[in-house]
C-alpha cells in the first residue's frame, strides 16, 4: 500500500473508492461477530412481513466499510482520529455498496477532515459521514 503524505492531498479530491457487495452469508457473519440479530437482516420472510422489499444490510456493518476505505488510503503511517456516519438509507445484499470520500479541509499537525459516505448503484448517499484524520509529513 502506497504512502499518502499531508502535502500531497488538497481540499476537494477524493480518496479511492472501496466497492463492497455483500451476500446474505456475509450478513449473518457479520450479525454473529457484532450480536446484531434483528430478523431484517437474514430473514426475508420476517424483512417482507415488516414493510421492507427484502433483507437490508446492517448499518454498522456499512460504518465499517467506510472505516476500511479510511484505513487502506491512510497507509500505514496515517491513522484515523476520528469518524462516523449516519444510516440514512437502505442497502441490499448483492448489490454493490460503493464508499466514497472527499476532502474538505487541511489543518496543521497533519490533520485532514473529509466527508464520507456510502451510495446505492442508483447514486443516492445511504450512508453520510464526516471523518478526521491524521496523515504524515514528508518534511
Amino acid at each position: 500500500m502506497a504512502q499518502v503524505y499531508y502535502e500531497d492531498v488538497n481540499v476537494g479530491d477524493e480518496i479511492p473508492k472501496l466497492v463492497k457487495n455483500c451476500s446474505t452469508q456475509q450478513l449473518v457473519m457479520w450479525a454473529a461477530g457484532s450480536g446484531d440479530f434483528y430478523q431484517i437482516h437474514y430473514d426475508k420472510d420476517f424483512a417482507l412481513g415488516n414493510g421492507l422489499p427484502g433483507l437490508i444490510v446492517h448499518g454498522a456493518l456499512k460504518h465499517a466499510f467506510l472505516g476500511q476505505m479510511l484505513h487502506d488510503w491512510l497507509g500505514d503511517g496515517g491513522r484515523i482520529k476520528k469518524y462516523g456516519c449516519q444510516y440514512r438509507g437502505m442497502d441490499f445484499p448483492n448489490q454493490d455498496i460503493t464508499c466514497r470520500g472527499v476532502i474538505t479541509a487541511k489543518s496543521e499537525g497533519g490533520i485532514v477532515e473529509l466527508d464520507i459516505w456510502t451510495e446505492n448503484p442508483n447514486g443516492d448517499k445511504t450512508s453520510p459521514g464526516k471523518a478526521t484524520v491524521i496523515l504524515p509529513s514528508r518534511g
